[in-house]
Formats: C-alpha cells, sequence, structure tokens
C-alpha cells in the first residue's frame, strides 16, 4: 500500500518529520529507493541531463517519461511516485491536460509536477478538477532555463513579491506540495510560513517543509560536478569505476571466470555431440 500524498502533505500542520524526496529514473534505483528511509520518488525530467546526456530538460518527451516513470512505478510498491510534465507538454492547455492523463493513466504514478507560477493557475485548476494530484515547482525552473538563466531567483524585492504571490495562487489552484528550486533561504521559509501545503527544497535551504537530490548527485555518481546546492552523501561514482577496474584486470589475467562462475557438460556427451558435428574445413572457400 502507497502511502497517500495527503498523508505526506499532512506532516506540515503535525509538525511532523521532514519529507525526503529523491529522483530515480529506473526500475533498480526505484527499489533500493522503495527499501530506504526516502518518502517519495520524483522521476524528474532531469532525466534528459543526467539519463540521456542533453545539456537542458527540453528535448524531453511525453514518452519518456512515460517510459521511465513506468519502470519506476514497477520497482516500488509504498513509495508515491510523482513524475514531470515535461516541457514538449506545455504548448497549449489541452496538450498538457492530455499528457497528464496519459501519464497517469500509463504509469499508475501518484501525483504529476509542473513548473510555473500564477499563469498555471487555469491548467493547475483543470487538473485537480480531472482527479489528477498537482505538485508545484517555483524559483530557478529548468524548463524556463532560457529566460531566467541556471542561477538563484527571488534576489531583488519584485521577484522576491512575485515568488510569494505565485506560491499562493498555485496553492489556491490545488497543488499539495511546491518544490523551490533556487531560492535565497530566508524567502524559503517566508513562502513557507504563508502556506498550508509543504515547501521541498533544492537550494531553497534547510527551512523547507523536506527536501530534494537528484540520484547522480547525492549518491556521487558523477565525479566532475557537484552543483552548489547538492552533497555527495556517497562515493559511487568513485567505487564503480573501482569496480569496473577490477573487472578489467581479473578477466585479462584470465582470473575471471573462476571455477565457481562455470558450469561443466560430461565428457562423453561433449565427444558424442561433437562427432556428430565435421568440424569446418579450413581450406574452403
Amino acid at each position: 500500500m502507497r502511502t497517500s500524498l495527503s498523508k505526506l502533505a499532512h506532516r506540515k500542520s503535525t509538525g511532523g518529520d521532514p519529507i525526503v524526496m529523491v529522483t530515480a529514473y529506473d526500475y533498480t534505483s526505484a527499489k533500493l529507493v522503495e527499501r530506504s528511509a526516502v518518502d517519495v520518488i520524483l522521476v524528474g525530467d532531469s532525466l534528459g541531463n543526467v539519463i540521456l546526456g542533453h545539456d537542458s530538460t527540453l528535448p524531453v518527451t511525453v514518452e519518456a517519461m512515460i517510459h521511465h516513470a513506468s519502470s519506476v512505478v514497477r520497482g516500488t510498491s509504498s513509495v508515491p511516485v510523482v513524475v514531470d510534465l515535461p516541457f514538449v507538454a506545455m504548448a497549449t492547455e489541452d496538450d498538457a491536460v492530455r499528457a497528464a492523463t496519459g501519464i497517469m493513466a500509463e504509469t499508475g504514478a501518484q501525483s504529476v509536477k509542473l513548473e510555473g507560477g500564477a499563469h498555471m493557475v487555469p491548467l493547475i485548476s483543470r487538473l485537480v478538477q480531472a482527479g489528477i494530484p498537482v505538485m508545484g515547482h517555483l524559483g530557478f525552473t529548468p524548463q524556463s532555463v532560457n529566460t531566467l538563466g541556471l542561477k538563484v531567483q527571488g534576489k531583488d524585492e519584485a521577484a522576491a513579491v512575485r515568488l510569494l504571490t505565485d506560491a499562493l495562487a498555485i496553492q489556491k489552484a490545488g497543488v499539495w506540495g511546491m518544490v523551490l528550486e533556487l531560492v535565497p533561504t530566508e524567502l524559503a521559509e517566508a513562502i513557507g510560513s504563508r502556506l498550508d501545503v509543504p515547501t521541498i527544497g533544492i537550494g531553497g535551504g534547510p527551512g523547507c517543509d523536506g527536501q530534494v537530490q537528484v540520484w547522480q548527485d547525492l549518491l556521487g555518481l558523477d565525479e566532475d560536478f557537484t552543483p552548489r546546492h547538492a552533497r555527495h552523501f556517497g562515493s559511487l561514482g568513485a567505487a564503480a569505476r573501482n569496480a569496473l577496474d577490477a573487472y578489467a584486470a581479473e578477466v585479462q589475467a584470465r582470473t575471471f571466470p573462476a571455477e565457481q562462475n562455470v558450469s561443466h557438460l560430461d565428457p562423453e556427451v561433449l565427444s558424442r555431440a561433437l562427432a556428430r558435428v565435421p568440424a569446418a574445413d579450413p581450406d574452403a572457400e
């Protein structure tokens, strides 16, 4: 039985533990999350960067989100799964509704997440009225990278007012929670204090009602880059590289596979089989 989103959101009003969210993109990583203390999985369109190798989230398709989210759902039974609505789904409100409906129907996920503030209110309201739980996303919104730039948002008075206004607007529209990305910690805390729904920070500081991190960042899988808002809680990149080097060394030394890694055929069976199949003539054209 999956934990309900309403139960997670209720932690804010009851002073419960902060919500722990992590991205996951496949069956294997989802199974690991399922066995951990993490509360909720986000199948983020960040898969465009960390899985597909694009330089932004913009090329990610609805089909890719469905493909990855479906495998994550299959790897879990108790952890709720939230799926990003990708940029290409947002051309029109009708496009977004169709995409959200398809994602929910085809993956078995528990919620969609979409980026944007007050201008998204009509879409959020429509999705919620259709029975689709929606998570919001404010601050730096990766789908708007060409407009916003990759930088902290809300650092001047006008921008801070806009984020506060947007947060209140999308809460009223019906989101069950919202991600605050690259927002000054003081502003993120102020936003959270004015909301009834939980805020999940990524570069929003410890005053949020929870935190989300990207799988590759927190596990240290990418040894070349660590965003300021992330921390390596493990060194799996180095461990994986060491394992690959050890594997290569044993193959080259012919110490792998060893006796325990192989099976055997009765010599008489092999002899009879070989006798029935003539060897190839090396001189034949």
